[in-house]
């Protein structure tokens, strides 16, 4: 049976430009395309956001450089959080699929692996990294729930 399903995705890019937002989008969409087999014929829409500090282009932008033409697309900010990973690209693909939940393989790449270790691929997560102002953070499934400070 076809269903409307969710597959995520998020990625990094090094610097704020249109070069580096779209260059780090393709490789995301691309790995996600690949790891599913995704027709985009079957794609109903995607959702992207970005994380504030990205502003010089839109992802969907990307997606329209691979082909995407006939998908409903939507960009937007990801809310403002002191601990919120820099740099950061998501993705949502609502796709049209027989695919059971747990056979669907969210891609997330760089220092989005630690947004959710469970779904990155194995040999792919670090314990710690660095985000560029050298401030150490722990995956996200190993934070406790202390309160974040400034």
């Amino acid at each position: 049976m076809i269903v409307c399903r969710g597959v995520r995705g998020a990625t990094t890019c090094e610097e704020n430009t249109r070069e580096a937002i779209l260059a780090a989008t393709r490789e995301l969409l691309t790995q996600i395309i690949e790891r599913n087999g995704i027709l985009i014929d079957d794609v109903a829409s995607v959702f992207f956001t970005t994380s504030p500090d990205l502003t010089a282009e839109f992802p969907a932008a990307a997606a329209r450089e691979l082909g995407w033409n006939h998908v409903a697309m939507l960009c937007a900010h990801e809310m403002s959080v002191p601990h919120g990973l820099r740099y950061c690209i998501r993705v949502m693909i609502h796709w049209n699929t027989d695919k059971r939940p747990e056979e669907i393989r969210h891609v997330y790449l760089h220092r989005a692996v630690h947004l959710r270790p469970d779904w990155s691929e194995e040999g792919n997560t670090m314990h710690l990294w660095q985000d560029t102002d050298n401030t150490v953070f722990e995956p996200v499934a190993e934070r406790d729930d202390r309160e974040v400070t400034k």
